[in-house]
This record gives C-alpha cells, structure tokens and sequence, in this order.
C-alpha cells in the first residue's frame, strides 16, 4: 500500500475475509480446504488459514469502495465455485454453525502447530472467520494513535457486524459468539490505550518477554499496526453475511480512521476508555447485537443500538462526505439496521424451519449473493 497516503486524503483500503468449508449434504464444517485451494489456482489472492475448515480471500489494495465491492463480490464467487468443483460449499459465518470441531484439525504449518501447544485448549474454538480492514496511514505511531480513537467505537462495530449466533449445533445466546470465544486469548480484544508510542513499544517487549507471543503476529488486537503492511489492521467484525453489509463496516471503519488521523493530526490522542468499561461494551454488543441497548462508553450511558450507530454515523459523516461515500454508507446502514445482523438473519432461517440445516443453506446463498 502507499504509506504516504493518510491525513487529508483517501487512503487505500486492503480487506481480507475468511470464510468457512462446509459439506453441503452434512452442512458440517468439513476440513478440506486444500481441495479449495487447489481448485482456485487462477483466483490472485486466496489463502489457506489456521484450520482446515478455512480459507481467506484477499482484495489488492483500492481507495474505491465500488471497486472493493466488485473484487469481493468476485472473490466469494470464486472461492464458492472453486467448492462446488470439489463437492463443496463455502459460507460467511463467524464460526461453525454445524459440525464436530473441537480440536480443529489445524493447517500443516510450523507456526500452527507451535501455536497448539503454547495455546493448547484455547484452539478448541478457533475456527473463526472475521473481516479485516487494513487502511493506510503514514507510519505505526499514526497507527497506534488511530487505535486510540477507535476504542469506543469498536463495540458498536461489533453489533453491526455480529454473525455468529450458532456454534456446533447450539444456539448460545449470543449474536457474536466469535468475540467472547476469541476474547479469552492473551493479547487480544481492544487494544489497551497508549499515551505514547514509546508505551506502545514498551507493552509490545514486556508481553514478548512474557511468553504469551509467538511473534508480533500473535499480537491480536482489535486494531494494532499490521506487522507487514503500512496501514492499521482493524479485525474487530465477524465476517459479515453479505458484501452489502462488508461494504457498509468497510465505509465505517475508513471513516473512523480518517476522522481519527485528523485528530491526531491536531494533537489530540483520543479518549482514554477505562478498560473495564470498554470490555462491558464488548460484552453487551456481543451478547446483543443491535437488538436491545449498548453502552455508549463515551457517556457511560445505555442507549438503543441503533441509535448508538447513529452516533457512529454522525461522528464520521465528513470523512464520508470528503470521500464521495456519504450516500452509499447511510443507505448501507439504513438497509443493515432495517434488515438486522447477520445474527439475526441467521436465527430467522432457524425459525423457518427449526433446523439448523436450514440456517446453512441461507448462508450458502447469501455468501454469494
């Protein structure tokens, strides 16, 4: 990406998204995505993943949301094809809906399997699929400080893009089951609030010399610099049900780190959220979604979701103005909040039907449509 995009311009945006193999007879996650793999050789960026059960689609890098749109759109079509090639479907789901996964039968990499025997159960429930954004900003202290700023907005993130009601043939209550299984790693979450880069430096040697890393990758904020690319990783959302609703939280997020680059261009490093409020957020909006209150950890004050993404929405409009994308958002947000979460979706294909068969194959179609 060009790292001289950033304040006072529109920065390119790079978007990966992981999605789930599943055996359209069974609906049972399956674990065969080197098959996959295999059969999209023509496909430019898929990736194989930590499990079996995953691959990863990535989009090359555009300041053009028409144009990320058209990529994802072709990505998924590809990758589901490249399945159907192999008697295989794929969907976009935070985490299996159906299916025997604990311990997931991990990729053949080295950093994988040492990563299993570092983090043992805690890879029990890692087949999870998530959205990352990267976008452009000049340097890692750009970065850290952009974090800062997205803080509170994070949980809101979380509940309009919560996808993962069901996991392994229960419904658990929540509308992101994802955030609360990954929540329990070591270094991950929201990341903590840095007053400076230094601090930032400092937390980053003291948790390596804690043995808690495998290496800088294993540092698995929310948001955090990206160890290989000159952007912010924000890798907060579920991976959402379809490329509207992408499309919707990839508009968000760039407007949240525009406005938050300009900011700290002022001087200003962002609100400090204590951390103990901001996980209550984070509880809520995964436990949730947009059906019931959030906390609005800027006020500390329990407001309807939708009119905390309202909020969002206001806090960015000009970034979104500047960037040609005002319209597109509020319209994507309006047809998100009118339409519901992925969660939601998810749990009325239940009702149809009471079968969680039938909740797979609305994923199927919706991953594509």
């Amino acid at each position: 990406m060009d790292s001289q995009r950033g304040v006072g311009m529109v920065p390119l945006i790079g978007i990966e998204e992981e999605y789930l193999i599943v055996d359209p007879s069974t609906r049972h996650v399956a674990p065969r995505a080197a098959e996959v793999l295999a059969a999209a050789t023509d496909m430019l960026d898929v990736v194989h993943e930590i499990t079996r059960f995953q691959v990863e689609a990535r989009t090359p890098p555009s300041a053009d949301l028409s144009e990320l749109g058209s990529q994802l759109r072709a990505a998924r079509k590809e990758v589901a094809g490249a399945a159907r090639s192999c008697g295989l479907a794929v969907v976009a789901s935070g985490i299996p809906v159906l299916g025997n996964v604990m311990p997931p039968p991990l990729t053949d990499d080295v950093r994988y399997h040492e990563g299993r025997t570092l983090y043992r159960a805690l890879q029990d429930e890692i087949s999870i699929c998530a959205l990352h954004v990267h976008v452009d900003v000049p340097d890692p202290e750009h970065a850290v400080y952009v974090g800062n700023h997205l803080r509170p907005w994070l949980p809101t993130l979380i509940a309009l893009a919560a996808n993962s009601p069901f996991f392994v043939g229960r419904d658990t209550g929540y509308a992101s089951w994802r955030v609360i299984s990954w929540g329990r790693w070591p270094v991950s979450g929201a990341p903590p609030y840095f007053p400076s880069f230094d601090a930032y430096e400092l937390a980053l040697r003291s948790l390596g010399d804690s043995g808690v890393l495998l290496d800088p990758k294993t540092v698995y904020w929310d948001t955090r610099p990206s160890p290989r690319l000159p952007t912010v990783e924000i890798r907060v959302a579920d991976v959402p049900l379809d490329v509207a609703d992408s499309l919707t939280l990839i508009g968000l997020i760039r407007g949240l780190v525009v406005t938050a680059l300009s900011a700290v261009a002022r001087g200003d490093r962002g609100l400090p959220v204590p951390a103990e409020v901001l996980r209550a957020a984070y509880w809520r909006a995964a436990r949730y979604g947009l059906q019931g209150d959030s906390l609005d950890v800027r006020h500390g004050t329990l407001v309807p979701a939708a009119v905390l993404a309202g909020r969002l929405l206001e806090h960015v409009r000009p970034a979104l103005a500047e960037a040609g994308d005002l319209t597109f958002i509020q319209e994507g947000l309006d047809r998100l909040l009118r339409s519901g979460s992925g969660a939601m979706r998810q749990r009325r294909a239940y009702a149809k039907a009471n079968a969680l068969e039938e909740v797979v194959d609305d994923l199927i179609e919706a991953t594509v449509a």
